[in-house]
């Protein structure tokens, strides 16, 4: 009884927008305060100014002298996984796990969350709304020298608090080498002071928030996509529909997602025959990553101020000077990884049996822990295959490319986390196909319904980052 209120308390909050302890007005006003009152610069440099930060003489790893935070180091792929079999890239170091936290606490009834208004070096447009905590270990043991992160206790020593989600979940598989962060919510009781960068949110109000282009970061949306309303038979989800949505404040839309979240009973797969297929993809696909030195790795050069692919192509590594008014530390150098161009993550979603089920694709990346991750039906950078022949293209992007603008359920740019990546920003879709879409599926892919996602994602390394990112801004609001 108790699990089936902490669900329900989670669907209240995700419903709630007005009568919230703060208005929509009031919180999009706070943010425009909060871009306007946190000074920051930052600026590309050459590595030879990056103080802190050099290249090793033997390997030219670019690491921090301290040892701590991350460095940046190469690999070598050998996979069966797509065209590929045989590359070589630099990629992120960071073994340590981080805290991605979440406060939350009912106010007036209704779940709130604190979230923080937080300038990354990296970040479109300044400010972005960050998890309550969101800190590497290097961050929070004050390898900088500078303060504690605020409310860091609450995670660590919860006393009488309450976690509502405890679990951890990987960070992007193509630019981190097996990184995983843990992802928490805590409930408090007590009476919490508030910073003036900090504000509390119903999941309502944050789900509105996720309209917007680039102003809930990727460590919050992570977080959020983890949440789950509940698993309901037919019977329980006809009296919650009846009392849930009453009237017409609520769309078509939001219905079939409500329900395509809630039902465990009308799915085209069941778990043990989805369990199966994954474990299929784990065992039939392989992945040898062998780290080697950064100066050995092929195919990618190294000026005064970027190491980047001699085609121009992926990604390139930068440094930058940054200096962030209200943080830990005022300013400190670090690299940053920049793409080379926007990206399109989509999930196609089609009514099956009458609820709404989505297009999972098994993806290997060369950071995965486990070989295969869970993705969004499209995942690249379109930029790389404009040229290739349709056979190189990653499945249904051209469907998702030319897609019709009454299909588009979501539409929006997200960016990706600004304390490692600089002014990366993919555009998140979510397509309804039409009944032209072929039925007959690739074998790595499949149709998962939203009920049957949020159990996966319960569990440690099933989903991706990019699936995770965009799993949040399914609205229930």
């Amino acid at each position: 009884m108790t699990q089936s209120i902490n669900y329900l308390d989670m669907l209240q909050s995700a419903l709630t927008v007005e009568g919230a302890l703060h208005s929509m007005t009031d919180v999009t006003g706070w943010i425009e305060e909060r871009k306007a009152d946190t000074p920051f610069e930052v600026t590309p440099i050459p590595f030879s100014r990056m103080t802190n930060w050099g290249f090793d003489a033997d390997t030219g790893n670019l690491r921090h002298i301290s040892g701590k935070f991350f460095s940046i180091e190469g690999i070598r792929i050998q996979t069966n996984w797509g065209f590929v079999p045989e590359w070589d890239q630099p990629i992120i170091c960071q073994p340590e796990v981080g805290y991605l936290g979440i406060l939350c606490k009912k106010i007036n009834g209704v779940l709130h969350f604190l979230l923080q208004a937080k300038i990354e070096p990296g970040n479109i447009g300044g400010v972005q709304l960050a998890p309550t905590l969101q800190a590497t270990k290097s961050n929070y043991t004050r390898v900088h020298g500078g303060k504690k992160p605020p409310y860091l206790e609450y995670f660590q020593s919860p006393g009488n608090a309450r976690i509502r989600l405890d679990v951890l979940q990987s960070e992007q598989g193509s630019k981190y080498l097996r990184k995983r962060n843990r992802n928490i919510i805590v409930e408090i009781f007590d009476d919490l002071p508030v910073e003036e960068n900090f504000c509390w949110m119903t999941l309502g109000q944050i789900g509105l928030l996720l309209k917007r282009d680039n102003l809930v970061n990727m460590d919050t949306r992570t977080v959020i996509s983890c949440i789950s309303f509940g698993s309901y038979e037919q019977s329980a989800l006809a009296l919650m529909k009846s009392v849930l949505f009453h009237d017409a404040a609520h769309s078509n839309d939001q219905r079939h997602m409500l329900l395509s979240a809630l039902d465990n009973e009308r799915h085209l797969h069941s778990l043990p025959e989805l369990i199966s297929w994954i474990t299929e993809m784990k065992c039939r696909f392989e992945l040898d990553v062998a780290r080697l030195p950064l100066n050995h790795v092929h195919g990618w050069q190294r000026d005064e101020r970027r190491i980047y692919h001699h085609e121009g192509r992926y990604f390139s590594v930068i440094g930058v000077s940054t200096t962030i008014g209200r943080r830990e530390i005022a300013s400190w150098c670090q690299p940053l990884v920049q793409s080379a161009q926007t990206g399109i993550i989509a999930f196609l979603i089609k009514s099956i049996n009458g609820v709404y089920h989505f297009l999972v694709q098994a993806k290997l990346e060369a950071g995965n822990l486990d070989i295969i991750e869970l993705a969004p039906t499209v995942q690249c950078i379109n930029d790389n295959y404009r040229e290739s022949i349709s056979e190189q293209k990653p499945a249904f992007l051209d469907y998702v490319l030319q897609v019709k603008q009454e299909h588009i359920w979501y539409d929006a740019h997200q960016s990706e986390e600004g304390g490692r990546f600089y002014h990366e920003q993919h555009r998140n879709m979510i397509v309804e196909v039409d009944n032209s879409f072929p039925e007959e599926l690739p074998p790595t892919y499949v149709w998962m319904t939203l009920n049957q996602i949020k159990s996966f994602i319960h569990f440690n390394n099933y989903f991706n980052m990019e699936a995770r990112s965009l799993i949040a801004a399914i609205g229930l609001w």
